[in-house]
């Protein structure tokens, strides 16, 4: 299960990988888990479809079935995105965004000044809405740091642009904070592009509809989510138009006059009346951390007052406020009239978020790291030979075989790529 409210510090290194991400085996020892992707719903013979990983598709009877898929990405055909973009929706991506600006700055520093350098220290997200603008600013943050390690650069070579639809960025907070937002951003060096749209990002050459081009190294994409297709196509459960199951206020997939039985959905998979919003019978909550795991929490109470005769409850929570990082000791918070902005929304930022995140264990682990971080700063180490495991074993194997084809001996001093000499040897029997 991933926190994902934790993915932009990831990204800018103040949190290790795996602390955001709850071990389903290591927290649910009595559950029965598959690892694999649900294919088909067919809830009128209580049958759902499942594929393995490595193996095949089986069908799994189930007397009640709980749908919280969340949401996925949503792209658009744009040019370029699908071979240079990243998303922000995983660990494994908030993880190689780190990794390939970390490599940048290290690449950069070998480069004498220029476009090619400036290009390696060059950044664009898409996406104004909370996840685009925190990963944007913790990003920003990262970066400015950086140069204190990289003396060969200029923090005048760095490119940061922030790049949206609409005319403003975090919908979720009054318009005042939202400028505030975007003056703060640009007072840092950025660059925010508001009413504008990603038209290409074909071999690292932005082109934005209000005719900025540029040339680019990382491109992160936050441009929002849309239904997951299991949920929008492949399941004989009702969906509204957005792809979402309607959901009754107790969490029951249905109408509020009838609900469907056995089957129950919450999370950003589900359209929830929302109970605490001032329009009455047209608004739903909001898909966010703060909702999904507490209609979690409703949502199992729920079952087992079902299950055991009991009164269900419907869900309604009265929002806690907004809060955003926007980079290290820098953050915004609001709630209603109340807006906090700099160093003490940003500790409201963690202190919310270290108590939200699921089982002590994690809470604990991700406190340490922002403790240690006090001392030592942020782990700038970058680890992108990972996505590629195996380069260098195949490297050294090549070399091995070319010895061999060209009548060398099969072990022979070899360059290692940090340009050390690893020498290999094989004793002999006297």
């Amino acid at each position: 299960m991933t926190y994902q409210p934790f993915l932009p510090e990831v990204a800018a290194g103040s949190i290790e990988a795996r602390h955001v991400a709850v071990s389903l085996r290591r927290h649910l020892p009595h559950t029965h888990l598959i690892v694999g992707s649900v294919v088909h719903i067919d809830h009128a013979h209580r049958r759902a479809t499942v594929r393995p990983v490595g193996g095949t598709e089986q069908d799994l009877q189930y007397d009640t079935v709980v749908i919280t898929a969340g949401a996925v990405t949503r792209t658009f055909p744009i040019p370029g995105i699908e071979d240079e973009a990243v998303g922000l929706k995983y660990v494994e991506e908030a993880v190689a965004i780190r990794d390939r600006l970390l490599t940048a700055f290290e690449q950069a520093a070998t480069l004498p000044a220029g476009p090619e350098r400036r290009k390696l220290l060059t950044v664009t997200v898409v996406g104004g809405g909370f996840s685009g603008v925190e990963a944007f600013g913790e990003l920003l943050s990262l970066a400015t740091a950086l140069f204190e390690h990289y003396p060969e650069l200029s923090a005048d070579e760095l490119g940061f642009h922030l790049v949206e639809v609409r005319d403003r960025i975090l919908p979720e907070v009054s318009d005042k904070p939202a400028r505030w937002v975007v003056e703060h951003l640009e007072k840092r060096g950025a660059r925010v592009h508001l009413d504008t749209s990603l038209v290409s990002a074909v071999n690292d050459h932005i082109v934005l509809s209000d005719g900025t081009e540029y040339d680019n190294h990382l491109l992160v994409w936050a441009a929002g989510n849309q239904s997951n297709s299991v949920v929008a196509r492949h399941t004989d459960l009702p969906v509204d138009r957005a792809g979402h199951f309607p959901v009754r206020a107790d969490l029951r997939i249905g109408t509020p006059y009838a609900a469907i039985p056995d089957a129950w959905a919450a999370g950003d998979n589900a359209a929830v009346p929302d109970l605490a919003s001032d329009i009455p019978g047209g608004s739903f909550t909001v898909p966010n951390a703060q909702n999904a795991v507490r209609q979690g929490k409703r949502l199992a109470r729920n079952i087992v007052a079902d299950l055991r005769g009991g009164t269900v409850k419907p869900y309604k929570h009265h929002s806690l406020g907004t809060v955003a990082t926007l980079g290290l000791g820098k953050g915004i918070f609001q709630y209603r009239l109340i807006v906090i902005k700099g160093l003490l929304a940003w500790l409201m930022h963690r202190g919310y978020h270290v108590l939200a995140v699921p089982t002590w264990e994690r809470k604990v682990r991700v406190a340490l790291v922002w403790f240690s971080a006090l001392f030592y700063g942020r782990d700038i180490v970058s680890l992108l030979s990972v996505q590629h495991p195996r380069a260098e074993f195949v490297a050294a194997s090549l070399g091995a075989r070319q010895r061999r084809d060209a009548g060398g001996p099969m072990a022979a001093d070899a360059a290692a790529p940090d340009g050390t000499v690893a020498t290999a040897s094989r004793e002999r029997p006297s």
